[in-house]
């Protein structure tokens, strides 16, 4: 299905700010669609000005729909309907005419042209099913009068209100809850979900014939010179959204000014209770910081028993003692790096490029200024899972590597490139540690070689990683070890 850009850029001569300006409408108009009980399909004149293309189209949350099928990149000729020419050429909502009857069904139509800087861009076609049409209660007559003045400000160009939207699916729907103010701010009326949410609020009496805003100041915990603000938010002064909190929940609410014919008139106040949805935000909040902190602690224990090891291995005789130690020392080091790096993350996923380099750099102190270590290529972001016992790997085949490959004082290199997974990058991670020392030993086996630290590698790969290790001679001279993981933890 094309969308409202192709639509509008293939048959018309609208601008991008105007075309802007029907995204902006567009967004809105869910509203105008569930207080007119109706559907809205929004019509556009083609560029040689003798069709009109429908590059958008809303049903209401609150009534029958109209139209069964999708009426977006329709394409009708001018005169076909006579209230979208009125309505573009005069500039007016046109409301005349008997009831269309489609499929059995009896539909108002009513056209309400969209202008924007004194200029008609198209006609909004507004559609109400009147089937099941029937005495109006009190909030069906509030919703219709909220509808026409919004209906009016669209005719005249001051709705939608630039620049106060953000993500429109998070804020109040009508349904959610509503109040109508007068233009000194005081309730007109309120919704049963809106009185529902004011009392849930601490509000013990009626909305109605009370000053929105000071009601809800009242409501709120003091907060001295804020106050003032909070009343002039909620009493519709300007278009806003805002959340207010008091002792027994949140509501959060959305003001628009009503300014059918350029004077404000009173507001309409959209209005939702967020408690439960603020509740568990805040308790997920709780939980993130409680498993950093627990990342920070593990860090601190695994860096202590890493300083006593170090204290350990100065006071052995023994070189292979000594040694053993300093090997452990690097092993401990290097899961406390993943722990350090996800006590500062917000979930349990690590940028590992940063790692990777924190264990080359901690592995190169073995011998430094004589072998030089770097790296290639991306290892990516990588879940705490495989993080974790990557480290380790890593660690053992870069200590190896340093010990075994090069004679004491002789210089060379190790490189470290890594490779995400084709045709998805989020398949499988390919490591190659390559290094140019003396190579491996004629009879050398390495899936049977006992040395611990490839032992370690071979279990972490092979059982936690479920991945595959290999060990080689390289092309010219050295040696290359070559590892293939899945990039996603195995279940």
């Amino acid at each position: 299905m094309p969308s409202m850009n192709d639509l509008v850029r293939q048959h018309t001569a609208l601008s991008d700010s105007d075309l802007e300006w029907l995204h902006l409408l567009v967004s809105e108009w869910q509203l105008l669609s569930d207080l007119s009980f109706a559907d809205l399909v929004l019509w556009v004149p083609t560029l040689d000005g003798t069709r009109y293309v429908s590059v958008a189209q809303m049903r209401p949350n609150t009534g029958p729909t109209s139209y069964q099928d999708d009426m977006v990149g329709h394409l009708v000729p001018r005169g076909r309907r006579p209230l979208l020419d009125a309505a573009l050429d005069e500039g007016r909502i046109v409301r005349e005419g008997d009831p269309e009857w489609r499929e059995e069904v009896p539909v108002r139509v009513e056209s309400i042209p969209v202008r924007r800087e004194g200029r008609v861009l198209g006609v909004i076609a507004r559609n109400t099913n009147l089937l099941t049409v029937r005495t109006p209660s009190r909030l069906e007559l509030t919703y219709l009068q909220s509808a026409s003045d919004l209906a009016q400000m669209i005719a005249a160009g001051t709705f939608p209100y630039p620049g106060e939207q953000s993500d429109m699916d998070s804020l109040p729907r009508a349904g959610d809850g509503l109040v109508r103010l007068d233009a000194d701010g005081v309730v007109q009326y309120a919704s049963p979900n809106a009185l529902s949410a004011y009392h849930r609020l601490g509000l013990a009496a009626d909305l109605v014939g009370q000053h929105l805003g000071q009601i809800t100041a009242d409501l709120a915990p003091s907060r001295g010179p804020v106050d003032e603000a909070l009343v002039k938010l909620a009493s519709g002064y300007a278009p806003r959204n805002f959340e207010v909190e008091g002792s027994g929940g949140v509501i959060q609410l959305r003001s628009i000014p009503l300014k059918p014919k350029g004077t404000r008139i009173g507001s309409l106040v959209l209005l939702r209770d967020v408690t439960e949805l603020r509740r568990r935000e805040r308790e997920l909040i709780t939980k993130d910081a409680t498993i950093r902190e627990i990342h920070h602690r593990v860090k601190n224990n695994l860096q202590t028993v890493a300083a006593l090891l170090r204290l350990q291995s100065r006071r052995m005789d023994s070189v292979r003692g000594r040694e053993a130690l300093n090997e452990a020392v690097r092993r401990v080091g290097s899961i406390a790096i993943v722990h350090e790096t996800l006590s500062q993350n917000l979930d349990e996923r690590v940028e590992f490029d940063e790692i990777a380099d924190r264990v080359i750099a901690m592995v190169a102190e073995i011998s430094p200024g004589k072998v030089t270590c770097r790296r290639n290529g991306r290892f990516g972001i990588l879940d705490a899972e495989v993080a974790t016992p990557l480290s380790m790997v890593l660690t053992e085949i870069l200590q190896n590597a340093l010990e075994h490959a090069f004679a004491p004082g002789e210089h060379g290199t190790v490189e470290v490139s890594a490779v995400r997974g084709e045709p998805r990058p989020d398949a499988r991670l390919l490591i190659t540690v390559r290094d140019d020392g003396r190579g491996l030993p004629e009879d050398f086996d390495p899936q049977k070689a006992g040395n611990l630290g490839l032992q370690i590698v071979r279990t972490l790969v092979e059982g936690e990683l479920g991945g595959t290790f290999d060990m080689r001679p390289a092309g010219e001279g050295g040696t290359k070890v070559v590892l293939d993981i899945p990039v996603r933890p195995q279940k």
